[in-house]
C-alpha cells in the first residue's frame, strides 16, 4: 500500500507547495511576527483574530527535544517503513517553535535530547514532499 499524501487546503497550500520545492517555510503572524505551527484562526502569541499568516522561509535547523520509535504501523502505507523514529524538534528561529517529523537517519542512530538536526525532505509522490529531519552531521538531502 502507498503512503497517504497530504491534501492541501486554503490554509496549508503554500506550506505544501514550498515543501514540494524543498523549501522550509513556517507560518508567521503578520500582526506580531511570531511563528505558529500549525497556524490557528487566532494567533496564540498576540491573540489577533486576523493574524493573516504569511509563510516565511526558515533555516530548518533545530534541536531534538524528544523522540519515539514507531515499531508498529498504525497508518496505511507505513508497514514497510517500521521501525522509524519520530522526533520533536525545537526550531532555531524561535523558542518553543516545534515541529515533529521522521528522522531519516534511521532508528538505530543513538539520538539524545539536544542533538542538532536539519530539515530534509522526503519525496513521496509526484510534486509532493514531506518535511523530515536528519542529524546535523548528516549530509543535507
Amino acid at each position: 500500500m502507498t503512503r497517504p499524501l497530504p491534501v492541501p487546503d486554503e490554509t496549508s497550500a503554500e506550506y505544501w507547495a514550498a515543501a514540494a520545492r524543498h523549501e522550509p517555510v513556517i507560518p508567521r503572524c503578520a500582526r506580531c511576527d511570531a511563528y505558529s505551527l500549525p497556524p490557528e484562526a487566532i494567533c496564540r502569541h498576540c491573540g489577533s483574530t486576523s493574524p493573516e499568516f504569511r509563510f516565511d522561509r526558515v533555516s530548518g535547523d533545530g534541536v531534538i527535544r524528544s523522540w519515539t520509535t514507531v515499531h508498529r504501523a498504525t497508518l496505511t502505507g507505513f508497514a514497510d517503513q517500521v521501525p522509524y523514529l519520530l522526533v520533536d524538534v525545537e526550531l532555531a528561529e524561535q523558542p518553543d517553535l516545534r515541529m515533529i517529523g521522521r528522522l531519516l537517519d534511521g532508528p538505530n542512530n543513538g539520538v539524545h535530547q539536544g542533538d542538532s538536526v536539519r530539515i530534509a525532505f522526503e519525496d513521496v509522490g509526484e510534486d509532493t514532499a514531506i518535511p523530515a529531519f536528519v542529524l546535523a552531521t548528516t549530509e543535507r538531502r
